[in-house]
């Protein structure tokens, strides 16, 4: 039988709470995504041994448009052109809808939290129908 986890009464708020009073959660949550996005795209480009000029062949687009996507602090990417990159290194692009766990407790009601943001990658086979020139890769959404 699973213990029901105990909320703490006296607990604060939270960091991402100190954010959003500010009005820069969004823009941190964005940039935490996107440099992790960069360094794993990276890892893998030097796990495959591929080149800038051999990755950017791969996407079928410029390197100066492959180093936008690979530069942490540039949050304008398309997910296409995030799905041609995932692809050149023999992945494929996972994005989830999470309910928002801390807000739905604090309001106590029914309704669900927004959601949180969680983007990977994942070498699991998923096609689509929509994008079949990038080979193995998707989209998945779940609520």
């Amino acid at each position: 039988m699973a213990k029901a986890t105990k909320v703490n009464p006296h607990a604060g708020s939270s960091f991402d709470d100190y954010r959003k009073e500010d009005g820069i959660y969004e823009e941190v949550q964005a940039r935490a995504l996107k440099r992790a996005l960069a360094e794993q795209l990276d890892e893998a480009m030097q796990r495959g041994k591929h080149s800038k000029v051999n990755m950017a062949q791969r996407m079928a687009t410029s390197r100066s448009q492959l180093d936008r996507v690979l530069d942490p602090g540039n949050l304008s990417i398309q997910l296409d052109t995030l799905i041609k990159a995932a692809s050149a290194v023999g992945r494929t692009v996972e994005i989830r809808l999470k309910r928002d766990i801390k807000r739905q407790r604090r309001r106590q009601s029914s309704r669900a939290g927004e959601g949180q943001r969680r983007i990977g990658f994942s070498n699991a086979p998923f096609s689509s129908p929509r994008y079949p020139e990038f080979g193995r890769t998707g989209v998945e959404h779940s609520a």
